[in-house]
């Protein structure tokens, strides 16, 4: 029997009816109605095929890029397909633990991967040395799920070189104050591919909305492995909207509430016996270490809290737990149980 992490675990299989869900990183309260009034306006224009232009530029202004560097996808997730069906890596790096899709989707479309492990010890930073001479395809995320860590963005641009693609999947950047770290607006470092989501802060996972950045001619490619339409006309005005100055200003403050908001769940995690967590967390989700978690996860479920298990990210194991941060009310209460569990 395979004793290899599931890498098509997601925290959406840990929730169910009934449950307070700590263990999907989607923003709670989301969308805002001024963005479910937007979608909903569009209803009467679901009869015309879409057209990404206007949304493309949109987003391309928001980064400062022009069109041909932003190609938008049914979700960052798309991008990761998209990207392994196009390159051809003859040895891709994926840094773990990560978000597992990337390493999925490179297997599936027959790419060996070797996996560079990031260790607790070491608060589960990148030192761009360990990652080897010879890689042609490097993934890493920047914060980091499920790690929360955050990586200084001199330190991913280094890991650029000629004949390399260096893809840094930036689906919580906006979750950090400032998007500090970010390489989205970034167009000078060759072979940098950043995708961007917005599902996580949006609360806009059914919707499946993303973008990918990068240089035109890969842009291109990737393009032109997509299907025809692959964004929907309600995913296209979101993508528009989600970038307009004030959004982005709504974005930044949720950003920085939600800072807040961890620093209390780590003080009062830090209050709990037997609790550990390593490195920095800088994203909206915290990683913890307790023995016997995987048995712990298994007993708040009985108290209806669901929370998001370690074990299928490479690099951990069954002691380790993600847990969503939330509002103070809600932390509390969680606290409360787990401190009655253990």
């Amino acid at each position: 029997m395979s004793t290899d992490p599931d890498l098509r675990h997601h925290g959406d299989r840990e929730v169910g009816a009934g449950l307070v869900d700590l263990a999907v990183n989607v923003r709670a309260g989301t969308p805002p109605e001024w963005l479910r009034t937007l979608l909903a306006a569009t209803l009467p224009d679901l009869a015309a095929y879409p057209d990404g232009t206007r949304a493309r530029a949109t987003v391309a202004a928001r980064h400062g890029r022009p069109a041909a560097e932003v190609l938008l996808t049914s979700g960052a997730a798309e991008a990761f397909v998209l990207l392994a069906r196009t390159l051809t890596p003859r040895h891709a790096v994926v840094v773990h633990p990560q978000f597992t899709e990337p390493e999925a989707t490179l297997r599936d479309a027959g790419h060996p991967v070797r996996r560079l492990l990031l260790r607790a010890g070491d608060g589960f930073r990148l030192d761009p040395a360990q990652v080897p001479d010879e890689a042609d395809l490097v993934v890493v995320g920047n914060p980091t799920n499920p790690t929360s860590v955050l990586h200084p963005a001199a330190d991913l641009a280094a890991l650029a070189r000629p004949g390399r693609v260096v893809v840094v999947d930036e689906a919580f950047a906006d979750t950090v104050p400032g998007e500090a770290e970010s390489l989205a607006g970034r167009r000078g470092i060759p072979g940098l591919v950043v995708l961007r989501s917005l599902t996580k802060t949006w609360g806009l996972a059914g919707l499946r909305i993303g973008y990918l950045l990068g240089a035109p001619e890969l842009v291109a490619s990737l393009a032109a492995a997509q299907p025809l339409w692959p964004v929907s006309t309600p995913a296209l005005a979101a993508a528009e909207a989600c970038s307009a100055p004030s959004a982005l200003a709504e974005a930044e403050a949720a950003a920085a509430t939600l800072a807040e908001d961890r620093a209390y769940l780590l003080a009062r995690l830090a209050e709990l016996p037997g609790i550990e967590t390593h490195g920095r967390a800088a994203a909206s989700f915290v990683l913890i270490r307790t023995p016997g978690a995987a048995a712990l996860r298994e007993r708040l479920r009985e108290h209806g809290i669901a929370v998001r298990r370690g074990d299928t990210f490479p690099g951990l194991g069954p002691d380790w737990l993600r847990i969503a941060v939330r509002d103070k009310a809600t932390v509390d209460s969680f606290c409360e149980v787990l401190a009655t569990l253990l």
